[in-house]
């Protein structure tokens, strides 16, 4: 049980994540008040990892669906076991019995294979439900997690309604790729995490990376700000620049030297475009 808000955050630093106080205070109150916690914000900035310390400071099991474009029900709640079924049919049909009999119960819960929303509702514990980048969702998809989300159950026509036996703690993440439904804002409460200042940022990076120099650290903060602030595809996340940091460790850099700083710009930046128009600005940058 998490009885405090100092509790929480103490249990996110024991699992080497630097939370804000936005974010602490958000993730307590979904925990008591049983909502869904839809985080927002830009790509890389600890969205994901958010639920996976969420799962490890709570002692829940972590469950992920990954959205996509054309995600239905079937890949997010159940699925029929088609094989199971049609040797129950061959079966019953060997042992004389009649198609009356059959169909009674080859659409029962023994014949569904549950996925990751259905096995968040029907797991024997409660468990951390993420449902990541929501926004690569059709909007489709998004009404059919409604009745979910607002009272943790869903209706299969075959079978009728099935209750959540531990309510789970419920995280949406979103790239903000697109707008959602005033229903989906409704039944959740609301968390955006942008990139963090250059405190946190270092403060996070030396938990990562606590054989890094600190002065080393703060270069390194320096410059990747300065590139957020250019016009460029993808700015690095919080992720990148700690890979970056830690190239910096793993190479021996005392300091960061301008070829370095060219030769390693691919651990930093993912397009080709975005190196380009870097390059010839690392002094200044630096």
């Amino acid at each position: 049980m998490v009885n405090s808000l100092d509790q929480l955050k103490q249990l996110f630093i024991e699992n080497n994540y630097c939370p804000d106080d936005r974010t602490v205070m958000a993730v307590f109150l979904a925990l008591k008040l049983k909502k869904p916690l839809l985080v927002e914000g830009p790509a890389g900035v600890g969205k994901t990892e958010l639920a996976k310390v969420i799962s490890k400071s709570l002692n829940r099991p972590l469950i992920r669906l990954q959205c996509y474009e054309g995600l239905d029900e079937s890949k997010a709640l159940f699925e029929w076991n088609y094989q199971k079924q049609l040797l129950y049919i061959q079966t019953l049909v060997n042992q004389g019995s009649n198609w009356q009999d059959i169909k009674k119960n080859i659409f029962s819960e023994e014949f569904y294979l549950a996925r990751p929303i259905l096995q968040a509702l029907t797991a024997e514990k409660p468990v951390v439900l993420l449902i990541d980048e929501i926004d690569k969702s059709d909007q489709e998809f998004e009404s059919f997690l409604l009745e979910a989300l607002a009272e943790y159950q869903v209706t299969i026509p075959e079978i009728g309604t099935i209750k959540a036996k531990h309510i789970p703690f419920v995280l949406l993440t979103s790239n903000n790729t697109r707008a959602f439904s005033e229903a989906l804002k409704r039944r959740c409460l609301h968390l955006y995490i942008d990139y963090p200042d250059k405190e946190r940022e270092l403060e996070i990076i030396l938990k990562k990376l606590p054989d890094l120099d600190k002065i080393l650290a703060e270069k390194i903060i320096t410059f990747t700000s300065n590139i957020r602030k250019q016009k460029i595809k993808k700015s690095p996340s919080i992720a990148e620049v700690i890979e970056w940091a830690q190239s910096a460790l793993v190479s021996g850099q005392k300091d960061l030297n301008i070829d370095w700083v060219q030769q390693s710009l691919c651990v930093l930046l993912k397009y080709e475009e975005d190196i380009k128009t870097i390059m010839p600005k690392v002094a200044s940058l630096l």
